[in-house]
């Protein structure tokens, strides 16, 4: 498979980037798209160009490290894949291939299609835990929690924080993943005593971080490689104004 490649590069954060076209030969189908570019950094090396930088770690769609947004699409035209699990099957010899790193303000590029993420990090530092002191570790059973409240709960501690719902949004909203992490506690008993704190918390610190609000767009759903659903931003929202209203009394 003969592909055309158009990738960012930005030597630096500060530094002016723009897409640079590579045609790379001989791609098997049954490559991995990191793969890949594995392969292409391995030419430009042998060239004494300099590698495309981009994040990766487990390459087996868990970490949430891979990503980038190729053809316009968080992770790639297929739904529920991270970029590490898409391969080069997808695509069709002669095809070009577009690959950019996330988009927004709160994400910015360290260089080619590395972005820098810690802003997510700061989110569940201020409330993304559960710090009530329960004494020594309970048995598993010990605390009843109902089936439904554990999928439920399952559901949401799925996302990953790759970031694609903020990539996708076009107001580079983090609302997903910020409801996923609150809803995530907020399903079960241990998380009850600071559950209108954690939700304040972190939304304050996702504003501060300079994410954009939630218009309905249903980009971020749509993104999510993991398929979180965005009915935990109207319950994220729920919590977050019973919260005020408490606070009030």
């Amino acid at each position: 498979m003969r592909l055309r490649l158009h990738i960012w590069r930005q030597a630096g954060p500060d530094a002016q980037g723009m897409l640079k076209t590579y045609d790379l030969d001989n791609v098997s189908e049954h490559m991995s798209f990191l793969e890949m570019l594995d392969v292409l950094n391995e030419q430009l090396m042998e060239k004494g160009e300099e590698p495309v930088a981009f994040d990766h770690d487990c390459r087996e769609g868990i970490c949430g490290t891979c990503g980038m947004v190729i053809n316009g699409r968080p992770h790639g035209p297929l739904a529920r894949t991270t970029a590490c699990q898409l391969h080069m099957r997808t695509f069709k010899d002669g095809d070009e291939i577009y690959i950019e790193p996330w988009r927004a303000t709160a994400f910015p590029v360290v260089r080619d299609l590395v972005v820098d993420r810690s802003s997510f990090d700061r989110i569940i530092q201020k409330g993304g835990f559960i710090s009530v002191n329960t004494g020594n570790a309970q048995d598993g059973n010990a605390i009843p929690i109902s089936k439904t409240d554990a999928d439920r709960a399952m559901d949401a501690a799925a996302c990953i924080g790759c970031g694609a719902c903020v990539a996708a949004c076009p107001n580079a909203s983090a609302m997903l993943f910020t409801a996923a992490k609150i809803g995530h506690l907020a399903s079960l008993p241990q998380g009850q005593a600071e559950r209108f704190s954690r939700a304040t918390n972190m939304v304050l610190q996702m504003d501060a971080e300079g994410f954009g609000s939630c218009t309905n767009h249903y980009e971020c759903e749509a993104a999510c490689p993991k398929g979180i659903s965005a009915e935990w931003i109207a319950a994220m929202n729920r919590d977050f104004a019973k919260a005020a209203i408490t606070s009030r009394d």
